[in-house]
């Protein structure tokens, strides 16, 4: 059904004055006004985008593909309508004709070394060598790639990284030579150093980021993606580790009491950064808004942490927004989020190409 859409538009142009968007049958946005379209008024983002999710991932491990079209349905109706999966061991693929399904830009299995990660849920490499190998299998069929930076190691009781330097150099090229990106699970500070140095696109988490590490990824224009509502969860994770991995468990909870300072130093010296909730990896589903709103508080405010799951999210992943052609991916408040960005939880709309959900 055509649909016109009447309000401020929220698409970085800094014109609040309202405006009218078309949407055609075939849920696609045009220039062409539509005679009696239904009529939608309010103010109007493209849809919100969670930067880090995993689609195929519960509470126990891997989930059944049903269950997986649950989660993708739960984000959608909280206004995510772009997803970047970071990792799932079930191929969502067949979800993809599923008109209440968001979008999902694809980082394949995570890559880690055995017994170092979740159970269930990497590909391991039985050698550190043999990352650029599974790297490059990994970006001829995703836009991304997702490694584990560091995990604990339990002879050291501790965090620790998982790859050589010069390993990671390779497999990071291998990457960009099939024209994916990559980015990393990092908790710790020492695994950040190479990560960086070796051109990786992004980092998830970086609650161990230190200036030295900040200051490289300004230079190289790496990404963070914080997930600051799961960084919540790092008390939780020390106490599980008890007795048997104290420093780890001491190592935890410090990364935790410093991790909005780390994330606001970030912010002030330009590090990019994007909103991602971490859904399916300790966090339900449909908490984009709680995202958003974690790093307004932070340091970003309201209109940037907007952004940074909205227009600018999109960019980043090379997906349009408003835009004549593109997929009526659309959400609609009854006010300006910016002075109020509960309202994103009472939205008047949620289309997905310009079908009501």
């Amino acid at each position: 059904m055509p649909l016109h859409l009447h309000g401020p538009v929220l698409d970085g142009s800094g014109d609040d004055e309202p405006r009218d968007l078309w949407v055609g049958d075939v849920g696609l946005i045009t220039s062409e006004e539509i005679a009696g379209a239904d009529r939608i008024d309010g103010w109007i983002l493209p849809g919100l985008v969670d930067a880090h999710c995993h689609v195929g991932i519960g509470p126990d491990g891997p989930v059944e593909l049903e269950e997986a079209r649950t989660q993708g349905h739960t984000d959608a109706a909280s206004g995510a309508l772009l997803l970047r999966d970071c990792g799932s061991p079930i191929d969502t693929r067949p979800l993809d004709d599923d008109p209440r399904m968001p979008e999902i830009v694809r980082a394949g299995r995570h890559l880690a070394r055995p017994k170092r990660y979740i159970r269930g849920l990497p590909i391991d490499a039985e050698e550190p060598t043999d990352l650029p190998r599974l790297v490059a299998e990994q970006a001829a069929h995703n836009p991304w790639v997702k490694l584990v930076g560091d995990w604990i190691e339990r002879e050291a009781g501790d965090l620790t990284p998982l790859w050589p330097d010069d390993v990671l150099r390779e497999a990071i090229d291998a990457a960009h030579a099939h024209g994916a990106r990559v980015t990393a699970h990092v908790f710790g500070e020492h695994a950040l150093p190479g990560l960086i140095g070796a051109g990786i696109d992004c980092i998830e988490h970086g609650t161990g980021l230190t200036d030295e590490t900040i200051a490289m990824m300004v230079e190289r224009g790496t990404a963070l993606v914080p997930t600051l509502v799961n960084v919540e969860n790092f008390p939780s994770f020390a106490d599980a580790a008890g007795e048997k991995f104290p420093a780890y468990g001491a190592h935890m909870r410090d990364l935790y009491a410093r991790s909005h300072d780390t994330v606001a130093a970030a912010i002030d010296a330009g590090v990019p950064v994007y909103a991602g909730t971490d859904a399916g990896g300790g966090i339900r589903h449909g908490r984009i808004v709680d995202e958003i709103a974690a790093l307004a508080e932070v340091g970003l405010g309201a209109e940037r942490a907007l952004a940074a799951a909205s227009g600018a999210a999109r960019s980043w992943l090379g997906r349009p927004a408003l835009e004549v052609g593109a997929p009526a991916d659309v959400v609609v408040v009854s006010g300006d989020p910016r002075g109020d960005l509960d309202l994103l939880r009472r939205p008047v709309a949620v289309l997905r190409r310009g079908t009501a959900l």
